[in-house]
């Protein structure tokens, strides 16, 4: 991200044939031919050091986490622990204990919009989104204002799908209590200042959450250097696995917030008379957490930094220039999100085909993109659209797949003209 910060100092030049060597799923064939996978913002693959890890877990040290009195709990409690305290270092959080384990980042921002937005902010007070935002960054946010009289305003993009922070600045006044917008959008890749952001809404009086599912994949993020609020994102989309969220807060929020869920693990004490709780992060994961997979996420994140975001962001920057050129010289080709700076995020269409006749030709020469509005249907109706086709470029593409896609489109316009 522009204005984030990284303490990495690998080189930054990529090897990016010894990447994908670490990915097992990326030497298979579909229909006969090699598999092009530019489908990781939806879910990226997983590396062979995040299939191991877990493994091990399952294998040698499974148990449940916490309260267990003998080793494999033990064990699987401290491996538990040293994942969320790998998380806190990865996002520059205070303290490992603003880390808090969701089932994914839907769940992170649903918990800020119950936990925080049902107990702080009542009829009248304003949430601000923006146009570009995923559904699960709106439809939490409507279910508050039908509740509790929230009113939800939306901050514009450009057609370009820039994000003009000054526009955005003519929303705020003395009525919005919370800024909940995207890092980085699934869609059209647009980065948006999320230090500036924060600090107009700080200025504003109010609190700021973004949602990083797709930022943390990109660029180095630091939370306390962007004055996050609130941040989360989800494991699956950093090369690790499914089914686990993170939620990070700033301490001293978390702890004023009533729990969102209850049950084991959450709790001090419980009687029929009444129940008291334990402070942040456990105060919010009650129940069995999913323990393989933060140890996963854990595998992952180290994963990431042993190659070095700046690696990482000069390969992919090179990645979304040529798909930017390769494909901007077909005829009828129309690229959806062209802002500067933007991630390697290349949404696309064709004049005069269907973005999903489109996808199916693809498919057939092995080439995995998606396709339809892409949980963005608000971004979808501002643009004029029914949906997209999407090629997400992660460290592990190459260009030699840009004209495998390439060439697959010109397939699909003959087949389909």
């Amino acid at each position: 991200m522009a204005d984030t910060v990284s303490d990495h100092t690998n080189s930054t030049v990529l090897d990016v044939d010894a990447v994908r060597r670490d990915f097992p799923i990326l030497s298979e064939t579909v229909y006969g031919k090699p598999l092009v996978f530019l489908d990781s913002g939806a879910s990226a693959q997983k590396p062979r050091q995040v299939i191991d890890a877990m493994r091990h877990c399952m294998e040698h040290q499974y148990s449940n986490v916490h309260r267990g009195a003998h080793y494999l709990s033990a064990a699987t409690t401290d491996a538990f622990e040293q994942a969320r305290d790998r998380v806190a270092r990865f996002l520059n959080a205070a303290s490992p204990d603003e880390i808090i384990f969701t089932s994914n980042v839907t769940a992170a921002i649903n918990l800020v919009a119950h936990a925080y937005g049902r107990a702080f902010l009542k009829a009248g007070d304003e949430v601000i989104v923006s146009e570009m935002e995923h559904h699960a960054n709106i439809v939490p946010w409507q279910l508050l204002a039908e509740a509790t009289g929230v009113v939800l305003r939306v901050a514009p993009v450009e057609d370009d799908g820039s994000f003009r922070i000054e526009r955005f600045a003519e929303l705020l006044n003395d009525r919005t209590r919370l800024v909940s917008i995207t890092h980085c959008s699934n869609v059209l890749g647009t980065n948006v200042p999320a230090k500036e952001v924060a600090r107009l809404a700080h200025d504003a009086g109010a609190k700021v959450l973004f949602d990083g599912a797709q930022a943390v994949v990109h660029g180095p993020v630091d939370v306390q250097y962007i004055d996050a609020d609130f941040y989360g994102f989800t494991a699956h989309k950093l090369y690790g696995p499914s089914g686990l969220g993170v939620l990070y807060g700033k301490l001293d929020i978390l702890n004023s917030m009533p729990p969102f869920l209850g049950g084991g693990d959450m709790i001090d004490k419980v009687s029929f008379k009444g129940s008291t709780f334990k402070e942040a992060p456990h105060r919010f994961e009650a129940g069995t957490p999913a323990i393989v997979e933060a140890i996963g996420l854990h595998a992952a994140i180290n994963y990431v930094a042993d190659i070095g975001f700046d690696a990482i962001r000069a390969h992919e920057a090179g990645l979304r220039d040529y798909a930017h050129e390769r494909l901007s010289a077909i005829d009828g080709m129309r690229l959806i999100g062209t802002a500067p700076d933007k991630a390697a995020i290349i949404s696309f269409l064709v004049d005069g085909l269907h973005p999903y006749d489109v996808a199916a030709v693809l498919d057939r020469q092995g080439v995995a993109c998606r396709v339809g509005h892409h949980c963005a249907e608000p971004l979808m109706d501002r643009l004029g659209i029914i949906g997209t086709v999407r090629a997400t470029l992660a460290m592990y593409n190459t260009k030699a797949e840009i004209d495998v896609l390439g060439e697959a489109i010109e397939k699909a316009k003959k087949m389909l003209a």
